[in-house]
Order: structure tokens, then C-alpha cells, then sequence
């Protein structure tokens, strides 16, 4: 096992971090936030729990990630807008072989997804869509305007087709997941998480709120999966953990 500490927030450094969590081979990571007492939000929100450490991991995960899936209730909950690397970012981004922005893909069954929304709108690259063929054909079409719209499964959208395709098809091949908890789950199930950041914040959140992962278990689902802990970073009371698929 290989473990880390580095200092506190203000002297975290970046170069520091990134080769914390750089992978070299293609990885589908997840990355969450949660209290110390097991809650994922507070108020319905994981922005509630955000620490500046954490923020530090959000901006450079993205940074490092050719593609980010996150589901739909996701990108409505915590009111995402366009997904755009910053001047610094871009530079290193394009330094390392990878394009200017990382492209977003939002997974959604029902495709209740606005297309002027500044997420699509003000998008520097043309976002995916992921969902099942089942799905509404008028709405497919809406979205296709703003989007690249893929279909796999039927009546529930099919994962793993999905992700192999993100990799041949689109070449993405380094993977960050920012959920939501269903979505973690329907990852879980189909055997795609090769990794977990989670970042603990240093909060009590009281009963009520959910877990990370959420929904109920399908009957071929794992019971659990091992985990090995690559590092832990301990910063201003916030605690980074990266854990790689054992």
C-alpha cells in the first residue's frame, strides 16, 4: 500500500497533487464528497459539504479526465454549466496530449434535459448524451441539435455498451464519474469502477441525507468489491482518500 500526506490547504501543491492522482492506465474513477457521519449532500446538495482541499481534487480530477459522466438529476441538482478547463489547465492539458476540454457526457433515461441550458449552450465541446432506446424519440432528436445522442439497452441504459463506446468510438479513455448516488450504483452493478476518490469533509450532517451510493441491489449485482487504498491526504481536516479497484 502505498499512502501519502501532504500538508495543509494553503501549501497543497498542485504538481503535488496531480501526480497523486494521475493514472496511467484507461480508469472509469468516481469521485464523491461526503461527512464523516456518511451523508453524500446536505439540503439535497453535495456543494453543502465542499471544502477548499476538496475543490483543489474537484478542479484537478477534471483536469486530468478526457471524458466526465455525470447522470441527469445530477447536472439539474447542483445546476451545472459548461464544462471548460481554465487557460492553466488547458495548457497543461494540451501539453500532455490531451484535448483543450474535457467532453462532458450526461447519462439520462427519461432525457428530461433542457437544451438551452448554459450546459449545452456554452459548451466549448459538443457534450453526449447517453441513454437506452427506449427513450423518447422527439426528445432524441431535440437534443441531438446540442449534442451527440447515443442509445444502449433497452428500457434501462446499458453501461458497460455505453463506456466501450466512449473509449473506441470518441477516445476517451481516462473516465471521471461525478454521479449522481444512482448513477454510482448502476456503475457499481455493472462491474465498470476501477476507482474512488472520496473526499471526507470535516461536518457532522445529522440523519436523513444519502448515502453515496444509492438504489437497490439487482439480483447478479457483487455484494462488495475490494478496494486498495493509494493514498490519503490529510488537509485542514479534510481528509482525500484514492482507492484503486483490488
Amino acid at each position: 500500500m502505498h499512502a501519502t500526506r501532504i500538508g495543509h490547504a494553503d501549501t497543497l501543491d498542485t504538481d503535488d497533487l496531480i501526480a497523486a492522482y494521475v493514472a496511467v492506465v484507461p480508469t472509469l474513477r468516481l469521485n464523491f464528497v461526503a461527512s464523516v457521519d456518511g451523508a453524500a449532500s446536505v439540503d439535497g446538495r453535495s456543494a453543502g459539504l465542499g471544502t477548499a482541499p476538496d475543490k483543489k481534487v474537484f478542479g484537478i480530477l477534471r483536469q486530468l479526465c478526457d471524458g466526465l459522466i455525470v447522470g441527469a438529476g445530477t447536472v439539474r441538482d447542483e445546476h451545472y454549466g459548461p464544462v471548460r478547463a481554465s487557460d492553466k489547465q488547458r495548457a497543461w492539458r494540451e501539453a500532455h496530449g490531451l484535448e483543450p476540454h474535457p467532453r462532458l457526457v450526461i447519462v439520462s433515461s427519461r432525457l428530461d434535459l433542457d437544451p438551452t441550458a448554459p450546459v449545452f449552450a456554452d459548451a466549448p465541446v459538443r457534450p453526449i448524451v447517453l441513454t437506452h432506446e427506449s427513450s423518447d424519440e422527439v426528445d432524441r432528436r431535440v437534443l441531438s441539435d446540442v449534442a451527440d445522442v447515443v442509445a444502449h439497452g433497452t428500457g434501462v441504459v446499458d453501461l458497460q455498451a455505453g463506456v466501450e463506446q466512449l473509449r473506441n468510438e470518441y477516445r476517451l479513455n481516462q473516465l471521471l464519474c461525478e454521479g449522481g448516488p444512482h448513477l454510482f450504483a448502476s456503475m457499481h452493478a455493472a462491474g465498470l469502477v476501477d476507482e474512488l476518490c472520496l473526499t471526507l469533509s470535516p461536518m457532522l450532517a445529522g440523519p436523513g441525507a444519502e448515502r453515496i451510493i444509492a438504489g437497490d441491489r439487482g439480483p447478479d449485482e457483487p455484494v462488495t468489491v475490494p478496494m486498495r487504498l493509494h493514498h490519503a491526504i490529510a488537509a485542514d481536516s479534510t481528509l482525500l482518500l484514492r482507492y484503486v479497484r483490488g
